[in-house]
C-alpha cells in the first residue's frame, strides 16, 4: 500500500517551498517588463502538454493556474466554469487551458492522479479534475491515499497502477518545472489565476466578469 507522505513527496514540498521563496525576492525588473504580459509566453506549455477544451484556433484562449486543494478553485470550478463551458466553450468560441499549480502535498498528488487517468485525453483529465474539485473536502480532510486510491480504481486503474502513478518522480518533476516556469515567467503566486489572451486576473472572478473580458474580444 502506498503512502502518501513528506518523503516521498520531498521534491515538491522543497521546490514549493523554493518558489515561494524566490516569489518574495525576485529582484526588481523594468517597469516595462513588469507589467507586459506576452500572450505567447502564456501560450506555451512547458513540460507537459496542455489539458484544453474548445478549438485550438478559437479567439480567445483561457488559461487557469489551479491548486486541487484550493478551496476559491473549487468554488469557481462548481459555480463559474460550468457557465462559460456552456456558453463560451462548448460554442467553439473558446478554447480553456488547465494547467496545475499545486500548493502542497496534496494537491501534487491529485494532479499526478487526473494525468494518469486522463493518459491524454483532455474531455476525461476535465472529468477527473471536476470529480477532484467536487469530493475536495473528502480527500483532501481525510485519508488522502486512501481516497486517491478509491478515485482511480472507479476510474480504470489497479492498485499497482494508482502507485506507480504516485510515485511518479519524473510527472512529479514535470509539474514542479510547469509551476517554477509559471512563477518565475508568468508571475504567478496564487490560485486560481486566469489568462485571457494574455490577461492575468487573480482570484476567484465571476461569470460576468469573464463576460465583460470575453465578448469584446470575439468582435474584434
Amino acid at each position: 500500500m502506498i503512502t502518501i507522505t513528506r518523503r516521498t513527496f520531498t521534491t515538491a514540498a522543497l521546490s514549493l517551498t523554493g518558489l515561494a521563496a524566490l516569489g518574495a525576492f525576485t529582484p526588481l525588473r523594468l517597469i516595462g517588463e513588469a507589467l507586459a504580459q506576452s500572450a505567447a509566453d502564456v501560450a506555451k506549455p512547458v513540460s507537459l502538454p496542455d489539458m484544453a477544451l474548445g478549438p485550438a484556433d478559437a479567439k480567445v484562449t483561457i488559461t487557469e493556474y489551479a491548486s486541487m486543494t484550493c478551496p476559491h478553485c473549487a468554488a469557481f470550478n462548481a459555480d463559474v466554469f460550468p457557465k462559460i463551458k456552456s456558453e463560451f466553450i462548448d460554442t467553439g468560441k473558446v478554447r480553456y487551458v488547465f494547467r496545475e499549480f499545486p500548493l502542497d502535498i496534496k494537491a501534487a498528488a491529485g494532479s499526478m492522479l487526473s494525468r494518469c487517468i486522463a493518459n491524454g485525453d483532455a474531455g476525461k483529465y476535465f472529468a477527473v479534475t471536476d470529480l477532484l474539485f467536487r469530493s475536495q473536502a473528502d480527500w483532501v480532510m481525510k485519508n488522502t491515499t486512501e481516497s486517491l486510491t478509491r478515485i482511480g480504481k472507479q476510474a480504470g486503474l489497479s492498485q499497482q497502477q494508482v502507485e506507480t502513478c504516485l510515485n511518479d518522480k519524473t510527472l512529479l518533476d514535470k509539474l514542479v518545472a510547469d509551476q517554477k516556469y509559471a512563477t518565475e515567467v508568468l508571475k504567478v503566486d496564487s490560485t486560481p489565476t486566469f489568462f485571457i489572451n494574455g490577461e492575468k486576473i487573480k482570484g476567484e472572478t465571476s461569470f460576468e466578469e469573464f463576460q465583460k473580458r470575453i465578448n469584446p474580444l470575439l468582435q474584434g
